[in-house]
């Protein structure tokens, strides 16, 4: 075996369209032309704006969680780009006259790059990123338990990221779905590289996120600020807990089933090799084993946030926090309880698929009381219909309806029915869309101006807003209808004419999609650039009742001048109901941050050379990497100069700094809270209803 390990010129993006020219491998070209093309661009305009400096000892290097979040968010905004570009297409493939304008073996890995890049590189950046924001500053904490490993935590997951998008451009991704199911994915059936893009991307992610996981859960259950009890914290709070508690648990899993597949395709092993004593169900058994605990890790963090965001704009205190509490961890626990109903056509007795088809419709009756405890704090609120409350409110009917046929695919009978159809795909996405991604954007509109000091554009908000919500009905009701009549998933190209009428709505409400995707693009530009007139820097721009809206915007890297003492869940809300405008001080101290490393960085870029090594088979460099990966942290840990030294009178003229700028900035009300006035939004509580 050459250095280079099985890479050649075949496996250059451009090749294959010299080699054989058509549509399909002239789209694949495209696609790989555009990344090159596209980072290209990045480092032009870095290299000409003089932004290298900056951007990496602020931002690449830097251990504060606000910043690590907010790299997270960026990550999957960029793999959201290319996960909905690549359903446009297959949807076009779809309507297109059979067989399509893609080769099947072009849509299949469209479809497992679309379903992988969703799952570990939109959904879990965007949850992972908006609790490194916001819980910290809910629970009185100046930063995470353990910044550096925060930070490889975030750059290992941006080398996973990378791998998939260098499959664009050299060598190809597996053609067997995001689950890589073997056989189909063993060395015989799929012999190239595209199977360990697959493993070693998630392998990286997937360390990554369980080393967030055990961040999450020690930062909470040490950093808490005095007298925040367990049942005092935010409900965003409670739900990361229980989110970090099912990280720790669910991809270990994961972690073993990949490595189990590269043994097996690699060194001879046979764990899922049938005809060698293996058994392919253990496959299903370990992925689904993470897979399910995984739909609730999604979900979670995005039901915290609309218990906030609801609330908010209310102008309500939350209903029945306790039974949302206990709601929580029930789903928590039951999430480990449901992982067969993924494999109810798969031979196991009625017994077993009875007891988990009761699990998976028990698991649905905590996540009802949520949903009617949202309602009930919008019942006679002063709803303000902002965009973060726009997705919350489109989030509630949206997903019951998915909760709906999510029940109906609980029962066995109907699952072996309807498993293998579009009826499933739509369903799936009918949770995922409005329970993660729409959770999202209303966090991030909500929770914004903590980063960069002023708000989202609510114009082009609600734009996006209408457009995915119209988008997602009219892709997605209409493969609820053509699953019923019998049409199955992961089809290239379908031949039955009844079918065609649904797909072209499917096409309109895809191409309706990506529309909306464009507006939040459109936001983001149109924000920057006005960001004058959307600065509230004396913080609260909602009438927020959480701790974090008592910092002022941007919050500084330190959060908190003084620790507050926490003496009720809503400790925010309660000093403005006492005519405060500012958190009482406690004790000024000296304290101490951590420094600024890029040792985090070399560390995960070296694994994912590494990795790149592993799927290529060029054993020798990462052999190399694996040694230079541990060599990076033994420097690290030989280095005892990591923290920087803030005074007390630094926080002191910092927390009279604030207070000065919340005492000369006038009150507005509710009328012009999407307004220019609105220069940091605070109310008098007696005014709120």
């Amino acid at each position: 075996m050459s250095i280079l390990g099985s890479l050649n010129w075949d496996d250059i993006f451009i090749v294959p369209w010299f080699k054989e020219p058509s549509t399909s491998t002239a789209i694949a070209a495209g696609a790989g032309g555009i990344v090159v093309l596209g980072a290209l661009a990045v480092l032009v305009l870095l290299t000409v704006k003089g932004w290298w400096k900056p951007l990496y000892k602020e931002w690449i290097t830097s251990l504060d969680h606000k910043k690590i979040g907010v790299i997270y968010i960026v990550l999957a905004a960029i793999m959201l780009i290319r996960g909905v570009l690549e359903a446009v297409v297959m949807r076009a493939q779809q309507v297109a006259p059979a067989p399509g304008f893609l080769s099947v073996e072009h849509h299949a890995e469209l479809f497992s790059t679309h379903g992988t890049i969703m799952i570990f590189f939109v959904a879990m950046p965007l949850l992972i990123g908006l609790i490194n924001v916001v819980m910290p500053l809910q629970i009185g904490a100046r930063d995470m338990e353990f910044p550096f490993m925060n930070a490889i935590s975030l750059w290992l997951s941006v080398g996973g990221a990378a791998l998939v998008m260098a499959s664009l451009v050299i060598g190809k991704f597996e053609t067997g779905g995001w689950t890589a199911y073997p056989p189909y994915t063993g060395a015989q059936l799929s012999p190239n590289e595209g199977v360990d893009y697959w493993i070693w991307s998630l392998m990286l992610t997937g360390i990554g996120t369980t080393l967030s996981g055990i961040n999450f859960a020690v930062t909470i259950y040490k950093q808490r600020a005095p007298g925040m009890t367990l049942m005092k914290m935010p409900i965003f709070a409670w739900t990361t807990l229980c989110t970090a508690i099912l990280m720790i648990f669910a991809m270990m899993p994961l972690a073993v089933c990949s490595l189990m597949l590269a043994l097996d395709r690699h060194a001879g092993f046979h764990f899922f090799t049938a005809d060698a004593g293996g058994n392919m169900m253990n496959f299903a058994n370990l992925f689904w084993l993470f897979g399910h605990p995984e739909v609730y890790i999604l979900i979670l963090p995005a039901f915290g946030v609309f218990s906030h965001v609801i609330p908010t704009f209310s102008g309500k205190k939350l209903y029945g926090y306790t039974s949302l509490v206990w709601a929580t961890i029930a789903i928590a626990v039951l999430s480990f309880t449901v992982w067969v109903h993924h494999f109810f056509t798969m031979g196991q007795t009625a017994h077993l698929n009875a007891i988990f088809g009761i699990a998976t419709i028990t698991i649905g009756v905590p996540t009802g009381v949520k949903v009617y405890n949202w309602m009930l704090t919008m019942w006679r609120g002063k709803l303000r219909f902002s965009t973060a409350m726009l997705f919350s409110a489109g989030f509630m009917f949206t997903f019951v309806i998915g909760g709906i046929t999510g029940v109906m695919l609980a029962n066995p009978v109907i699952s072996f029915a309807a498993h293998n159809s579009l009826f499933l795909v739509a369903h799936f996405h009918n949770m995922l869309i409005p329970g993660l991604l729409f959770g999202m954007f209303a966090g991030i509109n909500y929770w914004f101006p903590l980063c960069f000091g002023f708000r989202l554009d609510e114009k082009w908000g609600v734009r996006s807003f209408w457009c995915w919500m119209i988008g997602f009905y009219l892709t997605f009701m209409p493969l609820y209808a053509i699953g019923l009549m019998g049409a199955p998933r992961r089809m290239a190209f379908f031949t039955d004419p009844a079918y065609m009428p649904w797909l072209i709505i499917s096409m309109i409400g895809a191409l309706t999609v990506l529309a909306g995707l464009t507006c939040q693009v459109i936001q983001m530009y149109v924000s920057v650039k006005n960001r004058e007139d959307l600065m509230v820097p004396a913080g609260d721009p909602w009438d927020g009742r959480g701790l974090e809206w008592s910092l002022g915007c941007p919050v500084p890297e330190h959060d908190f001048t003084t620790i507050p003492h926490i003496t009720s869940r809503e400790p925010w809300v309660d000093a403005k109901a006492s005519g405060l405008r500012v958190m009482e001080p406690t004790e000024f101290v000296d304290i101490e941050l951590p420094k600024n490393t890029g040792m985090g960085f070399w560390v995960a870029m070296v694994a994912t050379v590494g990795a790149f090594g592993m799927i290529f088979q060029m054993w020798w460099l990462a052999a190399l990497c694996w040694v230079g990966m541990w060599v990076l942290v033994l420097v690290r840990s030989y280095n005892t100069d990591w923290e920087h030294h803030i005074s007390a009178q630094e926080l002191r003229a910092d927390y009279e700094r604030h207070k000065h700028v919340v005492e000369t900035t006038p009150k507005v009300s509710l009328d012009d809270e999407f307004t220019s006035k609105n220069r940091g939004l605070i109310m008098d509580m007696e005014e709120a209803v």
